[in-house]
């Protein structure tokens, strides 16, 4: 049985990969159908009302394709508003063109891999959002709004996933000659918790249609024919010639056989839906943030010195270190932060009692993610060194 499966989802990569995994695996490249074809507001406008469709179609675009292919009444003109619309939010559809129930399961075993949309759950955000059906008038949503909107869908499910809290670290007294003017400054450090709910996925939705193909067999067939034969003759009349001098009639009557065509409906195999269940460990990265302490004493040039609170670290020690390594042509300030941020990490209780080489990757990533200005490659030398102070 002849069956169309439709996945839907947001990220352009997953949405390729199962197409060429759905290749891979043996469906023919006519019966796959990725809609739009490439990562772009221009491609989703072009898919809404591509002109090869409208030709092949009759109407235009996705909503065209899905109404030619599953009919236009009105359920499922509603089935192609929505996954119009979903096109024109940004996401990517794949159709695949099942010859048999085999592909339909294998089809369907590999959309799921890839996570896709619950188009349901979607469609019902839309419709209270005051959605009431796709506009072929309105246009796609440009990368900043495809942005915005999920946004939205993602920050629900942080909100419950993922809750980050602060508490006060430790309290540190910084206290001048006056006691009068003594402060407490607290040092802040976020920690970072993790929780987990079931959460739906998504899925597929399978479309069983029903396709005729002409069939030829071969039957003998018996006729009969009547014949008529005069013959000339040129004999004296017999007894029998004589007696047979009467009115009579007779019939003869000719036959044929004809085919009889009759159809019968057997079941040749059976679907069975089900669910698996499996685990899987999933990594969460994340940054959170640290306050700290810098005590400078005010005094001469050559008696400027800054200490770290808690680490007894000071700046000539990082000076030293920069004049050797990145010499005079250079500005001890543009390091200064880099200095200070290896001494805080190697106290920070994601990467205490580990090796340089095993959390090198993870810091590269917290830096970037809050030093766009300071390239990596160019301080990576002086984060190890306040890193190596601080765990040495």
């Amino acid at each position: 049985m002849a069956n169309t499966i439709v996945g839907v989802y947001d990220d352009y990569q997953q949405a390729q990969q199962v197409v060429q995994e759905l290749k891979q695996s043996g469906f023919e490249i006519e019966n796959v159908r990725l809609s739009p074809e490439e990562q772009s507001q221009d491609a989703r406008y072009s898919a809404l009302s591509d002109s090869s469709d409208q030709e092949k179609h009759g109407s235009s675009g996705v909503m065209g394709f899905f109404r030619s292919l599953f009919g236009s009444d009105e359920d499922e003109d509603r089935h192609a508003d929505v996954y119009s619309e979903a096109v024109r939010r940004g996401s990517y559809l794949v159709t695949v063109h099942a010859q048999s129930d085999e592909q339909s399961e294998l089809a369907t075993e590999i959309m799921n891999r890839f996570d896709p949309i619950n188009i349901d759950e979607r469609s019902t955000a839309w419709r209270s959002q005051g959605w009431s059906g796709y506009d072929p008038s309105s246009s796609a949503l440009s990368d900043d709004e495809i942005s915005q909107e999920r946004s939205r869908y993602a920050g629900s499910a942080l909100d419950t996933d993922i809750n980050v809290s602060s508490r006060d670290a430790s309290n540190r007294n910084t206290s001048s000659r006056n006691v009068q003017d003594e402060r407490q400054i607290p040092v802040i450090q976020e920690e970072l918790q993790l929780g987990k709910r079931a959460i739906q996925r998504g899925g597929v939705r399978i479309f069983q249609r029903v396709t005729e193909q002409p069939v030829e067999e071969s039957i003998q067939l018996r006729e009969e024919h009547v014949s008529v034969k005069r013959q000339p003759a040129n004999r004296p009349a017999s007894q029998a010639d004589i007696d047979s001098l009467q009115d009579t009639q007779f019939e003869l009557r000719e036959t044929a056989e004809e085919p009889i065509v009759a159809k019968s409906a057997r079941v040749v195999e059976q679907v069975v839906v089900g669910k698996e269940v499996s685990e899987r460990t999933e990594r969460v990265k994340d940054t959170v943030r640290r306050s700290d302490v810098e005590v400078e004493n005010l005094g001469s040039e050559a008696q400027t010195q800054r200490s770290y609170a808690g680490r007894g670290l000071g700046e000539d020690e990082f000076r030293t270190h920069w004049q050797s390594t990145y010499g005079q042509s250079s500005r001890f300030e543009d390091y200064a932060p880099a200095y200070q941020y290896g001494s805080q990490i190697a106290s920070d209780d994601r990467y205490r009692e580990q090796q340089w080489s095993d959390v090198e990757d993870d810091v590269q990533h917290d830096w970037e993610a809050s030093h766009s200005d300071r390239p990596w490659e160019r301080v990576k030398d002086a984060v190890r060194y306040g890193w190596e102070k601080v765990t040495r």
